[in-house]
């Protein structure tokens, strides 16, 4: 998937990869943007508690540095949107700042699925797709986790990418 070119990484998507790549980085625009919710678990996920133990210095903290955060989650899944091509296929290069936005930015978004789609650190994600082609294979959650599996080989492949450029 990703490459490494000259100083930058290199990647051809095709259509499909960036239809799911747009919705996926729109998503996590929208969730920061439309109705942002403390209680939703994601936003939980995305913005843990620095003090759990302590929720008044919690929501101090929370309160000096959520707009930043907010915002630099907006501009790394724009990132994304930026750099991608309006339709597929197409090739995307990325400078040294700019894979490391979209690395956020995806694992951002893999956090997120992850939260909703309840998996957890013990979860094998392989096991959870058999399961649930084999309960239907039709069902939005086979697509889910498809998703969530693409984008961890995405994420990988990138920062693969990343670490060769960087010790050449």
């Amino acid at each position: 998937m990703f490459r490494r070119n000259g100083k930058g990484v290199v990647a051809s998507f095709g259509p499909d990869e960036v239809k799911v790549l747009r919705k996926v980085a729109s998503e996590i625009v929208a969730l920061m943007t439309d109705g942002f919710d403390h209680t939703d678990p994601v936003v939980e996920r995305l913005f843990p508690d620095v003090y759990p133990d302590l929720p008044e210095d919690a929501a101090e903290f929370r309160l000096y540095t959520e707009s930043d955060l907010k915002s630099g989650k907006i501009d790394q899944a724009g990132a994304i949107l930026a750099k991608l091509p309006d339709e597929g296929p197409g090739d995307v290069r990325l400078d040294g700042e700019e894979a490391e936005c979209w690395l956020r930015a995806i694992n951002d978004a893999r956090l997120a699925m992850g939260t909703r789609l309840e998996l957890t650190g013990d979860t094998d994600v392989s096991d959870e797709l058999d399961d649930a082609v084999l309960h239907d294979p039709t069902s939005s959650r086979v697509f889910q986790l498809s998703v969530y599996a693409y984008l961890g080989y995405l994420q990988e492949s990138l920062l693969n990418a990343m670490i060769s450029v960087d010790h050449r």
